[in-house]
């Protein structure tokens, strides 16, 4: 008997209902996705343009230009400096999410959003004006920070102001900020490539302050969540924040909840530790093992490498800017239907269903790649065969879009109890951008030694995760964010690390695990 879709019953339906003010605190919020999704669409398309590589990489651009007989395609791009210029935010990322995490539980989400988009800004201002790849690379770590700080606080805050009925869809706003994000960059790229001059690149990287000053000056705005405030000991304030998101007096059970899950978190003196205890394994492993199985799906080759990779196959240089145009396009559409759906079929179905679609549209890409360039890497494709492989590429994106895209910010915000939320995010964000930033250092270097295996590769590891998710992943549709417990209580595996008292308005018949 293995599954993880039994589901605890009798979660509770707490009084109040969707009100605009918490509609719009939490679109205000999820702008904190744009300046991740802007980053991630603007890198790809600003490396494959020319004046940009003659000026910080000539050594890449005089392989890419090399007319002088048969040219390994596998291996045009392959320069650590070059990876390292889009990498380094990951690493500056990992790093500021675990300062994020202190600030978080200690000043609030508010303040960590609004840091986030202030040093965000600065290095959108230093990646426009830069002359050298010094100025560029710390422009670069800058706009990591800010991406950890939003990473770390944008999720928990939609999560922590959302009614758990429509939690899913209000939290999935930040998957759509970034797919957005990304839809916007791949255009700018499409415009400012037309720029003679050579000086189009500044503008693509300068324009990244449009988002940062977006979420900088939404965040001063923002109200705090209750849970916060009752985190920081202010209860009369939190009541009255709750009464006014849910719309009614009458949220005394709510509050009483939220009231006991606070008192248990300040007896947490060290979170760090606390998560290691066995009664936080499933949450531990959960936000372990999400972000680095949504990495591994190497959706952020296709995003950040989207122009540079479809140059590589052989488009030119306008198609290879609008083809990421149309998956950008597509990205959003399908991150739209994740919305529509996840709070009435659940996370396992879209988890699933997502992980099949990837994994044939991957082999069919790594099938096509490998007849028509082989081991050597030399070959052109027809113009119906890229066609097949955009559409494929674009198959792809939107099974990602709907499923590990969005759920892997989702899940891990959504089942850590407040004494442990902060470090669960934090190991979430900093797993994330660990191996976000290992694919992007060495996917190019994997392409040239991998070839097409490497879809293959991405293809191994979906079908490893899909497996994981049908096996430990329950069901966390509509289940209110303080009785998580729950959850993992009634499950076949995770039952056994969680004891009784750690579930909240119910017995647990430790015969059936039934809540």
């Amino acid at each position: 008997m293995a599954g993880g879709a039994f589901v605890a019953q009798g979660g509770r339906n707490y009084e109040g209902g969707v009100t605009v003010f918490v509609i719009v605190t939490c679109l205000v919020a999820a702008m904190g996705g744009l300046i991740f999704g802007y980053d991630l669409g603007i890198s790809g398309g600003v490396t494959s343009m020319e004046q940009f590589l003659t000026k910080f990489f000539p050594s890449v651009h005089k392989k890419m230009t090399n007319e002088s007989g048969e040219q390994n395609a596998y291996c045009k791009l392959d320069s650590h400096l070059f990876t390292l210029f889009t990498s380094s935010l990951y690493l500056a990322a990992l790093v500021a999410s675990f300062f994020a995490s202190s600030i978080t539980r200690v000043f609030g989400r508010k303040p960590t959003m609004f840091l986030g988009g202030l040093v965000f800004l600065i290095g959108s201002i230093l990646n426009g004006v830069a002359e050298g790849i010094i100025v560029l690379i710390v422009g670069r770590l800058l706009l990591g920070v800010g991406v950890g700080f939003a990473n770390q606080s944008v999720p928990v805050y939609l999560s922590e102001m959302a009614p758990a009925k429509l939690r899913g869809a209000l939290n999935m706003g930040f998957q759509m900020a970034i797919t957005i994000g990304i839809l916007v960059a791949n255009l700018v790229n499409y415009g400012t490539a037309k720029i003679k001059g050579g000086w189009g690149w500044r503008v693509s990287l300068a324009l990244a302050a449009v988002p940062a000053i977006m979420m900088t000056v939404g965040a001063f705005f923002l109200p705090e969540t209750p849970n916060s405030i009752l985190e920081r000991g202010n209860q009369e304030k939190a009541k009255k924040m709750l009464q006014r998101i849910r719309g009614t007096n009458n949220i005394e059970e709510e509050f009483q909840d939220l009231l006991e899950a606070s008192e248990a978190a300040k007896k947490v003196q060290h979170p760090w530790t606390n998560i290691l205890q066995p009664k936080y394994r499933p949450q531990l492993v959960i936000c372990s093992l999400i972000p680095f199985f949504q990495q591994l799906t190497g959706i952020n080759v296709i995003m950040f490498y989207a122009p540079v990779l479809f140059l590589t196959l052989g488009f030119g240089d306008e198609a290879s800017l609008m083809s990421a145009v149309i998956t950008g396009i597509v990205n959003v559409v399908a991150t739209v239907v994740s919305i529509v759906t996840v709070d009435k079929f659940g996370r396992r179905i879209l988890f699933l269903e997502g992980g099949i679609q990837m994994i044939i549209c991957q082999i069919g890409v790594g099938v096509m790649i490998g007849l028509k360039f082989g081991l050597k890497g030399v070959g052109t494709l027809s113009s119906t065969e890229a066609n097949l492989v955009l559409f494929m590429i674009c198959a792809y994106v939107a099974a990602f879009a709907w499923s590990w895209g969005p759920l892997g910010w989702l899940v891990p915000s959504e089942i850590c109890p407040l004494e442990i939320r902060s470090a669960g995010q934090a190991i979430n964000v900093s797993v994330n951008m660990f191996f976000t930033f290992i694919i992007a250092q060495g996917f190019l270097a994997m392409l040239c030694h991998m070839k097409f295996g490497l879809f293959f590769f991405f293809a191994g590891f979906v079908l490893i995760m899909t497996i994981f998710v049908a096996l430990f992943m329950p069901e966390t549709k509509n289940v209110p964010i303080e009785e998580m417990n729950r959850v993992w209580k009634a499950h076949w595996f995770w039952g056994k690390y969680i004891p009784d008292e750690a579930v909240i308005g119910g017995n647990v018949d430790k015969t059936t695990g039934r809540v």
